[in-house]
Order: structure tokens, then C-alpha cells, then sequence
């Protein structure tokens, strides 16, 4: 058996990381500045997080939610309190996509109803719902089509509330990502959310924040939309939350009814998981990495803002698309194969995406800089 080739892969085989780096099987080291799709939040291999998962696998790695496990308890509280959302309850499941499919059935059960509006350049997912409201009909199969989706631009007010307007009644949520990731790296203007927050509030639907990228301290605050004072009635968390492995889950406003059998799942919420996902928490605050997303974000932002070639940088904290006048592509493969740094792309081929882990320091960046600099020096000589 052969597997299903989906994936373009880089000829490279990581085979140990520690921080924010990477070595091959050839003992060659790399600067990881993406994170596994923004999922390394604290670093490889941390130490606590390493002797939290093995002592827990020592004890007991898995049972069904059908006892009782205190850790799931724990780690809501954890949450709550450094998230600053202690009066929300939390659904634990095991990845970004079915966090999403949750949030969209609670708000559907909530409200009575089934049509949800979403924004231009959005990823949520791959999961049946999840992808129906992704604005890429390139991975959504016939299955997944659905009309009860509505797109709209993001951050244009007018059509917003036009399209509250025509659908207003019938919309059960609106989803937003607290920035777009694979959209490039384009946040919802703070004014603009709070328009979106009070035309839920108006027509009844649900506001769900899509945090699964920029949730867990990415942004330099825990979740993105905290640069606001908008409360969405739900979000939806995964990637940094376990740093690497599985977990994922909803925060759930406290005026959404659960019922026994309205959600359910195998693996979320597992003991393991819920290790991972407090080891992460224990080391954010511990280490203060929120603090040193917002700092070292600044200092990569502000550096990167000065490079000819650059078009525009955006982003915050840690969550940094950089524009380019050209495509990436070139550019990417050349800081990796002669540098050995990672970066990221996104659906705009010109935006190359960085997602290091949050516990970067001023050496990385200014190794990731002086490579940087050195190839657009390198493609502005080719290209004259």
C-alpha cells in the first residue's frame, strides 16, 4: 500500500527538534519560523511538556468521555482563567476543523436555524461544514456545496449589513477569523468587528471567532480579537493548544444550554490531550511568551517594513504575512534549501507567512533577517 498523495513535500526528513529548531536525518539544522502550520507554540520538545506527557502515558493515555476526568476540568479552568474567559464552558475535541463543525451545530441547535454568513479569503477547514464555509471551491466536493453559506468581503461594512438585511432572519452565526491565515494574513479592522458583533446581537445569529491559528498567544494576546473589546458568543481553539499534539475545542457563552448527546466525541478531551494542552498553558505563562510575542512581533515587523521588496507586512505578534512585489515561492525555496529557515505561504502568492514558535528570541530573528535580506538581494539581481 502506497499512500494517498496529497501533500507536495520538501526533500527534507526532520528526525529531532528542540525550541525553534529542526535537524535532518543528515544532522542538518534548520530555523523553524512556521511551526507546523502555526501548531509549535512553546517550542519542540519543552521540557515540561515532554515530562508531562510521559509521566501521564505511564499512568493511563486513553479512555472514553464516559467517566470522569478531572484533568478536563482542570484544564478548563486553566483556560479560562489566562484566556480571561472563566464564566464560558468548554467543548474539547481533537483538531481546528471539528472545533468549527461544533461551533456551527451549537449555533444552528441554539438559534433554530441553518444559514451562516462568512468572509472572502476564509479557511475554517476541511471537514463537511467547516469547508462549506472556507472560500475555496477548489477542496470543496459537490458533497459540501451548500446554500446555505453567504460570502462577503471582509471589513466592508456596507455589504455586511446588506447581507444582514436580506438574511438576517435566517442566520444562525457568523464566523470570522481572528486574522485570515491561509487568506494571507488580513485581520478584521476592529471597528469592522465590532459592527459584525452588534449585527449578531441585532438579528439574533451567534458570532463565532475562529481562533484556531490565532488563539493561544500567537497575536501577543491570548486570543486575537482581545485587541477589541468584542465578546463572541463562541470560540474555536486548536493548533497551539497542544503543541503538536491533538487537541482542539470550543468556548461556549454560558447562555448556550448543553443537553447530554448534543456534542459528542472519542478522542477529545483524552488524557494525554488534556497534559498537552495544560503543559502548553503552564509554559505560556510561566515564560511569558505572550509578552514575547508582542516583542519580538514588533521587532520582526518593524524590521521587515524596511527591506526593498516588501510591498507591506501585517499581522501581530507572532503572525506576520510579508508581501512581497514578486511571488514567494522562489523565495521560500531559497531560504530553506541555502539558509535552512522554514516560512510559510498562503493563498496569495506573493504573501509569505511566518509562525515561529512563541518563544523566539533576537538571535533567530536576526538570522532569519540576515538570510532574508541576502535573498531579496539575491532575486533583485536576477530579476535585473
Amino acid at each position: 500500500m502506497n499512500l494517498f498523495d496529497v501533500y507536495p513535500l520538501f526533500d527534507i526528513t526532520p528526525v529531532k527538534a528542540q525550541g525553534a529548531y529542526l535537524w535532518d536525518e543528515h544532522g542538518r539544522r534548520y530555523l523553524d519560523l512556521y511551526g507546523g502550520h502555526a501548531v509549535i507554540s512553546i517550542g519542540h520538545s519543552h521540557p515540561h511538556y515532554v515530562k508531562r506527557m510521559a509521566r501521564q502515558l505511564y499512568n493511563i493515555g486513553f479512555y472514553s468521555n464516559s467517566v470522569q476526568m478531572p484533568l478536563q476540568q482542570e484544564l478548563a479552568e486553566k483556560l479560562g482563567k489566562l484566556s480571561g474567559y472563566e464564566d464560558y464552558n468548554l467543548f474539547l475535541c481533537s483538531s481546528g476543523a471539528e472545533a468549527n463543525e461544533n461551533a456551527l451545530k451549537l449555533a444552528s441547535f441554539h438559534t433554530g436555524r441553518r444559514k451562516v454568513l462568512a468572509f472572502k479569503g476564509a479557511f475554517h477547514g476541511r471537514t463537511s461544514a467547516a469547508v462549506a464555509v472556507t472560500d475555496n471551491p477548489a477542496i470543496q466536493a459537490p458533497i459540501n456545496e451548500s446554500e446555505n453559506v453567504v460570502f462577503v468581503p471582509l471589513n466592508d461594512t456596507e455589504a455586511f449589513n446588506y447581507a444582514l438585511k436580506v438574511h438576517g432572519p435566517e442566520l444562525a452565526a457568523v464566523i470570522v477569523e481572528g486574522i485570515q491565515g491561509v487568506g494571507g494574513v488580513h485581520a478584521p479592522e476592529g471597528a469592522f468587528l465590532k459592527e459584525v458583533a452588534a449585527g449578531c446581537e441585532r438579528v439574533g445569529a451567534l458570532l463565532i471567532l475562529d481562533e484556531v491559528q490565532t488563539g493561544y498567544g500567537r497575536t501577543g494576546k491570548f486570543f486575537a480579537h482581545q485587541y477589541t473589546d468584542v465578546k463572541p458568543d463562541l470560540i474555536t481553539v486548536a493548533k497551539g493548544m497542544g503543541n503538536g499534539f491533538p487537541v482542539a475545542g470550543v468556548l461556549i457563552h454560558p447562555k448556550i444550554e448543553a443537553k447530554h448527546g448534543l456534542l459528542g466525541t472519542t478522542f477529545g478531551g483524552n488524557y494525554l490531550a488534556c497534559v498537552a494542552a495544560l503543559a502548553v498553558l503552564e509554559v505560556i505563562e510561566e515564560e511569558n511568551l505572550l509578552e514575547n510575542a508582542q516583542h519580538i512581533g514588533k521587532r520582526l515587523n518593524e524590521a521587515l517594513r524596511q527591506f526593498p521588496g516588501v510591498r507591506e507586512v501585517r499581522g501581530e505578534g507572532l503572525m506576520i504575512g510579508v508581501e512581497l512585489e514578486e511571488p514567494c515561492a522562489p523565495i521560500r525555496k531559497q531560504l530553506l534549501t541555502e539558509h535552512g529557515i522554514f516560512t510559510g505561504s498562503s493563498s496569495d502568492k506573493n504573501t509569505l507567512r511566518l509562525l515561529p514558535p512563541l518563544c523566539i528570541g533576537a538571535r533567530e530573528v536576526d538570522t532569519f533577517l540576515s538570510a532574508f535580506e541576502s535573498v531579496l538581494h539575491t532575486s533583485t539581481i536576477q530579476a535585473n
